[in-house]
């Protein structure tokens, strides 16, 4: 389920990064993060991706009240979820990329397959 991981902040900071996290995520296509944030914007970007491949007023206004930006709105139903049709989940991939100086956190890049 996602959600269920606290990162270390408290939930009105940890929704909002989120909701940035998923948006870049859509409107760039790659993140670099570390790994336990990864998979919660996976979870997440999922969610709004199967939301996307069914092109309906209720889901449009569903991913407008989570993705922060309506452009990406738009890029989500248009060209992103269609990209997905035959597909039954497995859109993100995490690659992990070693150690981040400074703090040894595990980092990892996550992408749009």
């Amino acid at each position: 389920m996602p959600g269920t991981r606290k990162l270390g902040r408290p939930t009105d900071h940890r929704k909002a990064m989120m909701r940035a996290m998923v948006t870049y995520l859509l409107e760039n296509g790659r993140i670099e993060t570390t790994v336990t944030r990864a998979k919660e914007v996976r979870s997440m970007t999922e969610k709004m991706i199967t939301l996307g491949k069914e092109n309906t007023l209720h889901n449009k206004r569903q991913a407008l009240a989570y993705i922060t930006k309506e452009d990406v709105v738009k890029k989500l139903f248009d060209e992103i979820a269609p990209k997905y049709d035959g597909r039954n989940g497995g859109y993100c991939r995490i690659t992990k990329t070693g150690p981040r100086r400074g703090d040894a956190a595990e980092m990892c890049i996550i992408e749009l397959i």
